[in-house]
């Protein structure tokens, strides 16, 4: 396991926050009709947010890293999205 002061249950947590605000964002971005693109932005931010926090707060290297691979990835659809709505 690893070298920080948590258990695995806290660790399970501190990988599914993140998910579940993602999706937070993704279910209230499609009941108040927002563009799709603008959704994927909010949850790039998030995503940095998160990977800055763990990295700050709480030393958790591996779970900021996935976090800051997944928030370009978000941006680069945001942009491909904009660009061609049909994409989703």
């Amino acid at each position: 396991m690893s070298h920080l002061p948590i258990d695995i249950t806290t660790h399970l947590l501190l990988a599914l926050y993140p998910i579940a605000v993602i999706f937070f964002i993704e279910i209230v971005g499609r009941h108040i009709i927002a563009m799709s693109y603008k959704r994927y932005i909010i949850q790039g931010i998030t995503s940095f947010a998160f990977a800055i926090t763990y990295i700050v707060i709480i030393e958790g290297t591996g779970i900021a890293i996935i976090l800051f691979i997944l928030a370009p990835v978000l941006f680069i659809h945001a942009k491909r999205v904009k660009q061609n709505p049909t994409i989703r």
